[in-house]
This record gives structure tokens, C-alpha cells and sequence, in this order.
């Protein structure tokens, strides 16, 4: 396997150049060896098992010749007998060990063992164990012992040596005449033709498009004809093509500037409607005041500049007390009225950069407010219910006061408790809520 692979990686290196004969040749040549390794991986493959059968049977018949003789031999306690038979055997070319077990009463059995010189054991090769019995009169068989043949593996290596070595040679030295046979007959009839017609693309340029190639070869009806007709055929209509573009540039460079001016235009206008489109979806319509989208995104901005400075963050979460009494009693234009006139105070209290009021709800408003303590929040929400009170804007639904009022809830960060600023907006909600109950227009913390 690293041999084809080997060959397989040369011939890959040698396919990437060279003229077009040499790479057929080689493309012939990697064909045969890749035959050639899988003939000789056949016919090796066929002698293995073919030897490996001719050597059980020889194992069989050595056991055949040395069964009764060692048998005899054993129950007659002949030492010398046993091991000139047991040398005898392991002199065969195909057995590697002779193994004799000796039975014996009460003991354990003697081996006797006989290998030739640098033997081992392999898995691949037949091994032959029998029982050996003898008769010492009729009708009566004892087992005197257990004999085991084992077969030589360099035996086999060295049957199969001289075929595969007789194939691998032969298949190579068909491989090369019949590439070099190929070669000779292509550079003749195809390369010198290739060539020509590659030193005529190279000098090719705008000013010789009409100078055709010509092969000099009898005339005939084959690949290299057709390439010809096919090359001088590209080369009109690179020709007539030219000479179109070159119009086409013209008319192109009158409409350049023009077409440049526009796209400028019209990238500005588009520019200026997508500011616009952008600033629109993070502004409530009615009120001009953010909406939810933009307080969303601010609210994490500040949860992570207050945890990274250590600065406090706290928040207002207000509401238009009996803001439903309200529509109801004068109307729903008017009910935009009032929130358009509480969006005008929160715009005037929280003003300060950093400070963000937002409409978050129908009439429900939220304020950030960063590096601002519970404290502080708490006066800041106060001022503001002061300052919507102020307007005095009628209000005879209320149970709070004769004009519209605020309640206020009012909560701050603690990264200890609150891992997110859900959880601070659920602070302030509950916070509101305790507004509410405890009979509204105020500021609950």
C-alpha cells in the first residue's frame, strides 16, 4: 500500500506539467502499475491460500508416516527412538515445531519439543494436533500422548518471492514500452500541432486578430482541425467584440458624470430619510417623547455604565391618575391634550444630559435618571408631581384633586438583589402601586 500510494503521489506531481504526450505516457504508466498491484495482490492472494492447503496436507501426511512409530516408541519408553523420529519430522521444509506430550501416570505429561532455527509462531499458518494411541493387542488402545505439527510461515515467503518478483517485472517493463510507445505517436500527431497553435495565441494581440492560424498537415476531419476552425473562429469575434466595446465605452463615458451626479443625489435623499425613519421608531408620535423601544435600549446602556462606575441608577415610573375617568368625562382628543401637556413637564424637569423621560404605555411614563440616588429621585419625582399639579389641568373625575395629578413610584439599582433592570422596573412598579393605594398624587419609594 505506501508503494501505490508512493507512486500515486509522483504521478500526480508529474500530471500538474509538462507537455501533453508526457502526461498520456504517464497516465498509461500509472494505469499498468495500479493492474499490475492488484494482479499481484490476486495471484498472491490465490498462492497464499493454495500453499497454505499444500502445507496441511503435508502436515496431515507427516502425522500419517510418525503416528504409529511414535506411538510404539512411547509406550515402549524408547527415548533415543522418540527423539530421532521428532528430528525426522521437523527436517520436512514445512514444519517449523514438532511438540510431543507424554502422558504419564500420576504426573504431569512430559513434552517433548523440536523447532527449526528462528521459528515463531503465526496465527496465518495450520497447525495439526492429534491424539496418539496405541494398540498393545487386539481390541485394546491406550492413549499414549498428544503430537503437534506446526507449520514454517518463511516457508511460504519464500514460494511466493519468486512469482511475485516474476509478475511485478514483466508488468513494468510492459508498462514502459507501451508508454513510451504512446508518447512517440502523440508528440507525431498532436503535440507539435498544440504547440503551434499555443506560440500563435501567445504572440496574439488586438492589432493581429485578423492574422489566422494555419497548421501545416494533411488535410483531415479530426480534434485538431476542429481546434483550428474553433481558434480562428474566436479570434473574428474577439475581433468584431472589440470593435463593439470599443462604441460601447464611448456612448458609456457620455453618461458617466450624469449617472455619478444622480446616484450622489439620490444618496443623500435616501440618507436623510433613513436619519429620519430611525429617529421617527424611537419616538412616540403623540407626545414627541421616547417610546418603549428606545427606553429599552437606553435602560441596559445605563444598568452597564452604573455597574461598571459604581454610580447609582435610579428610575420614575409615573402614571396619569384616573386617566381613564378622564376620556370618558372629555373626550379622547382631549385626553391627548393632557398627555401631551404631562409630556411637556417631564421635559422640562428632566432636561439634564443623561436624563431620559419616556413614554412607555397608554398613560404611563418613565424616567432614567444615572448618578441618581433613592433620595434624590424621590425629590426629583416630588418636584414633578408638583410641577403637573401646577398647570391645573381640569380634571372632575379624580378622586385626588379637582385637576390632573401624578402618581409616582420610584426605585433604585442594587446590584446585590437586582441582576437586572427587570427587576429594578419591578421595584419602581410596586412602588407605584403603594402611590396608588395610599391615595395617589404622590411619590411612593
Amino acid at each position: 500500500m505506501a508503494v501505490a500510494r508512493d507512486v500515486c503521489r509522483k504521478l500526480a506531481r508529474s500530471l500538474r506539467g509538462g507537455s501533453l504526450g508526457r502526461q498520456v505516457a504517464l497516465g498509461t504508466i500509472g494505469f499498468c502499475l495500479v493492474f499490475t498491484l492488484v494482479t499481484v495482490a490476486v495471484r498472491t492472494w490465490s498462492a497464499w491460500h493454495a500453499t497454505v492447503d499444500a502445507m496441511r496436507q503435508e502436515l496431515a501426511q507427516i502425522d500419517k508416516v510418525f503416528e504409529r512409530t511414535l506411538a510404539k516408541a512411547i509406550w515402549e519408553m524408547d527415548r533415543d527412538a522418540l527423539r530421532t523420529h521428532l528430528a525426522s519430522a521437523a527436517q520436512v521444509a514445512s514444519v517449523g515445531r514438532v511438540e510431543l506430550k507424554i502422558r504419564q501416570a500420576n504426573r504431569p505429561p512430559e513434552v517433548l519439543d523440536h523447532r527449526q532455527s528462528g521459528w515463531t509462531r503465526s496465527a496465518r499458518m495450520p497447525s495439526l494436533q492429534r491424539t496418539l494411541s496405541y494398540e498393545p493387542y487386539e481390541g485394546a488402545r491406550e492413549p499414549v500422548g498428544e503430537l503437534t505439527l506446526d507449520g514454517d510461515e518463511r516457508v511460504l515467503w519464500k514460494r511466493l518471492q519468486a512469482e511475485v518478483t516474476s509478475i511485478v517485472i514483466t508488468q513494468i517493463i510492459q508498462s514502459l514500452l507501451l508508454a513510451g510507445l504512446i508518447m512517440w505517436m502523440f508528440n507525431r500527431s498532436v503535440t507539435v500541432h498544440v504547440k503551434h497553435i499555443a506560440r500563435h495565441l501567445a504572440a496574439m494581440s488586438p492589432d493581429t486578430l485578423q492574422d489566422f492560424v494555419k497548421l501545416e498537415r494533411p488535410p483531415r476531419r479530426d480534434e485538431l482541425s476542429r481546434l483550428e476552425e474553433g481558434v480562428n473562429h474566436l479570434q473574428g469575434s474577439l475581433y468584431d467584440y472589440l470593435a463593439r466595446q470599443r462604441q460601447y465605452e464611448r456612448e458609456l463615458a457620455a453618461h458617466r458624470d450624469r449617472l455619478a451626479e444622480l446616484v450622489h443625489d439620490r444618496t443623500k435623499e435616501l440618507e436623510s430619510a433613513i436619519a429620519r425613519l430611525e429617529e421617527l421608531s424611537r419616538c412616540d408620535p403623540l407626545t414627541g417623547l421616547p417610546n418603549r423601544r428606545h427606553f429599552d435600549e437606553m435602560k441596559d446602556v445605563e444598568l452597564r455604565r452604573a455597574r461598571r462606575s459604581q454610580q447609582p441608577l435610579s428610575v420614575l415610573l409615573c402614571d396619569v391618575d384616573f386617566f381613564k375617568r378622564f376620556n370618558d368625562a372629555y373626550g379622547h382628543a382631549s385626553g391627548d391634550r393632557c398627555l401631551q401637556a404631562v409630556a411637556e413637564v417631564l421635559k422640562q424637569n428632566f432636561s439634564r444630559a443623561g436624563e431620559l423621560p419616556a413614554r412607555i404605555g397608554g398613560e404611563e411614563f418613565a424616567v432614567l435618571l444615572p448618578g441618581v440616588d433613592s433620595a434624590g429621585a424621590v425629590a426629583l419625582g416630588e418636584r414633578l408631581c408638583l410641577s403637573v399639579a401646577q398647570r391645573q389641568i381640569p380634571h372632575k373625575g379624580s378622586e385626588a384633586a379637582p385637576y390632573v395629578t401624578l402618581s409616582v413610584g420610584v426605585a433604585q439599582f442594587d446590584e446585590v438583589t437586582m441582576d437586572r433592570f427587570d427587576v429594578l422596573l419591578q421595584h419602581a412598579d410596586e412602588a407605584l402601586y403603594r402611590a396608588k393605594r395610599d391615595g395617589r398624587n404622590r411619590v411612593a419609594s
